[in-house]
């Protein structure tokens, strides 16, 4: 029997090794004539109008004539490039005129030499000579991330001139920086987000210098995306909860719009801290992006995330279901992003001050798991089963773990969610106090077993018990209903609730009683919406649901001491975003 296995595995390292080997032979290769190219693997070749400044093409006409403006933009241009040339001869990272140039955006021809300076590019291949070839040599006879870079290089930038064709110079230099790369790191290999910030490297760098620019990106401190790519991402989770920690505090509403559709920051953010915001934005901008992050470091991508959603606030808002949400955030801001890049970078820079001011700009510290814990370039031979390529039967307790975080954000979320049901979901027609969504909704949040009081208390709600009699014909003599909401919006719907039972209370007929709640629903409505900015059409309804009552005149007061209690709720919690809107921040 141990033979059979034995005989079985030889097999399956052969063909493993074969195939590899074949891969490696077609990127060898290149544009030669005579390397096999499937037919779907180029794209058809149509006639392009025009092809932008970074090498992307796009299916559109170039003007005739160039503008005045753009006459102008090449002069100013060409000035800063003689700028940045004499800057670069005499480099000092920490000179504030850096930072200040680095905003204003580095000219794409200064990109190569900048990047290499702000990555320490040269002073790592001086005292690392031969390092790389040695990889790339390693990798050949032993990677066992072959099959899938090479499927990733085949996806990646393929509508760029560089990337376009199969086997191009730079296919081959992503897919050997790849490989090499996943030699040197033994204990982070490979995962897909590190081969779009490979092919961005490639664009302005040689094959050997992208390498150990990718390695800077990945080890040092300053950026630290050995965190994001390792197994589990240990540092995706803690830069999305600081992103939510943000959201809460200093866009509230907007925080409370994504959770009421279940828009959760994972579902539109991975390719903003992944990969820092390519294929999210328009390239240009996320180059100048590149530009500040490769300055600063990894605080940068927070700020952004921040400053994406905040220029876009209004627009998110008026969107009203998931999928639109998510589909505005990851495809329509990429094609138009609607703010010129000079704007979006002021605005960063801003929001980047009042972060630090708040104390917000960096996320909690790193853990140990977040950085390599094993030498770099000393090679380890994989074991059996990773080098046959099989896959395991049973998830690893890390990917165990991160599942447990996506279901407890879920929950988080849920809990949320459900603290936001308010009367604007109860439907009067049905002749109850509470339409049936409504009360399904709370008890069976109330009755979760996976829910109790003190947890709910520790993540920042609280628990109401509040108990109504009579409320309609088909309840039960007494029903207890419990509520969980955030403390400050609590306090004024427990105070509406109250006010509802207390008319209740006072009329023996159910049909009173469930106009009056319905009537209560209606007012809470028009609070939320009208936001208290003066209106007295609210005081006006009171005057009419008070004639619909025969004119009890208490009701009518009751009602307006909710209003007055709701503005001054309103004035304290409600002013979402003024954080984000004080002198000197105002985006």
């Amino acid at each position: 029997m141990m033979m059979m296995i034995d005989e079985e595995q030889q097999a399956l390292l052969k063909r493993a090794s074969e195939e590899r080997e074949l891969i490696f032979h077609r990127y060898s290769l290149g544009l030669d004539p005579n390397n096999e190219v499937d037919p779907w693997e180029n794209p058809t070749y149509e006639i392009y109008h025009i092809t932008d400044k970074y090498g992307f093409m796009h299916d559109s006409r170039l003007p005739d004539t160039r503008d005045s403006h753009e006459v102008q933009r090449t002069k100013i241009e060409l000035e800063r490039d003689k700028k940045w040339m004499k800057m670069l001869a005499n480099w000092n990272s920490h000179h504030e005129k850096l930072r200040k140039r680095v905003f204003k955006g580095i000219p794409d021809r200064m990109r190569w030499p900048a990047w290499k300076k702000l990555l320490n590019v040269d002073e790592l291949m001086i005292s690392n000579r031969d390092t790389y070839q040695r990889m790339l040599d390693l990798s050949r006879k032993y990677s066992t991330e072959v099959r899938q870079i090479d499927s990733d290089v085949n996806r990646q930038f393929r509508d760029n001139l560089a990337y376009r064709e199969r086997y191009s110079v730079k296919q081959v230099s992503l897919f050997n920086v790849l490989n090499a790369y996943s030699v040197y790191n033994p204990e982070l290999g490979y995962c897909q987000g590190m081969a779009c910030v490979a092919a961005v490297l490639l664009l302005y760098m040689q094959e050997e210098e992208a390498f150990w620019a990718l390695n800077t990106l990945i080890v040092d401190k300053k950026y630290a995306m050995h965190g994001l790519f390792i197994e589990g991402f240990p540092k995706l989770t803690r830069f999305l909860e600081h992103h939510d920690r943000i959201m809460s505090k200093i866009m509230r509403k907007l925080h409370q719009h994504f959770i009421k559709h279940n828009v959760d920051a994972i579902l539109y953010s991975i390719k903003w801290f992944f990969v820092v915001f390519v294929e999210r934005i328009p390239f240009s901008l996320s180059l100048r992006v590149w530009d500040i992050f490769l300055l600063e470091g990894d605080r940068v991508i927070t700020a952004m995330a921040i400053t994406i959603l905040y220029l876009h606030k209004n627009e998110l808002l008026r969107l009203k279901d998931m999928d639109s949400i998510i589909e505005y955030l990851q495809v329509k801001l990429h094609k138009n992003f609607g703010y010129n890049d000079d704007y979006v970078v002021e605005a960063l820079e801003r929001v980047m001050k009042k972060l630090k001011d708040l104390k917000l700009d960096v996320p909690p510290p790193a853990k140990v798991n977040e950085f390599p814990t094993k030498p770099l370039g000393e090679f380890i031979e994989a074991d059996i089963e990773k080098k046959i390529g099989r896959r395991r039967s049973e998830y690893t307790d890390t990917e165990k773990q991160v599942i447990n975080d996506v279901i407890l954000r879920q929950e988080q979320n849920a809990i949320e969610v459900q603290s936001n049901v308010s009367y604007e979901t109860s439907e009067c027609a049905t002749g109850d106090a509470y339409s049936m969504k409504t009360y399904q909704s709370i008890t069976s949040l109330a009755t979760s077993p996976a829910i109790s009081s003190s947890s709910l208390y520790s993540n920042g709600f609280i628990v109401t018990n509040i108990p109504i009699s009579n409320l309609s014909a088909s309840s039960h003599s007494t029903t207890t209903i419990t509520s969980t909401t955030e403390t400050t919006t609590s306090a004024t719907s427990f105070h509406i609730v109250s006010t509802a039972i207390n008319i209740a209370n006072a009329d023996s007929t159910n049909s009173t009683i469930t106009k009056w709640t319905c009537n209560v629903n209606d007012l809470h409505d028009d609070l939320q919406q009208q936001q208290l900015n003066g209106d007295d059409t609210l005081y006006q309804k009171c005057e009419n649901n008070n004639r619909d009552i025969n004119g009890d005149e208490d009701v009518c007061k009751q009602i307006k001491h909710v209003r007055e209690a709701e503005r001054d709720i309103v004035n304290v919690s409600d002013h979402d975003d003024e954080e984000l809107s004080v002198e000197n921040t105002r985006l």
